[in-house]
């Protein structure tokens, strides 16, 4: 059988981002194949806003999460294996899981 783990991550995106709200991934950044700008990691974990207008060219498939964003006004390229992620939620109401 198939991980939940990404159809629930792209059931709380979308309605994250029906209601207005910006999600927000939680990652374990120690986590093999995750590739993220390393000077954004805080105790081994890093929080990547991936609603629509910060996350570009944003894929949700069934391995990865990956987009390309701006770090300190840099570009990069993010990928996170669904099996990093730690928790998705609201940023403006903290809802999630």
């Amino acid at each position: 059988m198939t991980s939940k783990r990404p159809y629930l991550i792209r059931a709380m995106h979308e309605w994250m981002s029906d209601n207005g709200h910006t999600p927000h991934l939680v990652v374990d950044a120690l986590h093999d194949a995750v590739v993220v700008p390393s000077e954004h990691v805080k105790d081994g974990r890093i929080v990547l806003n991936i609603s629509y207008t910060a996350a570009h060219a944003l894929t949700l498939d069934n391995q990865t999460v990956s987009f390309r964003a701006r770090f300190g006004g840099q570009p990069f390229d993010v990928s996170v294996p669904v099996s990093s992620v730690l928790g998705i939620y609201a940023r403006e109401t903290g809802q999630g899981m």
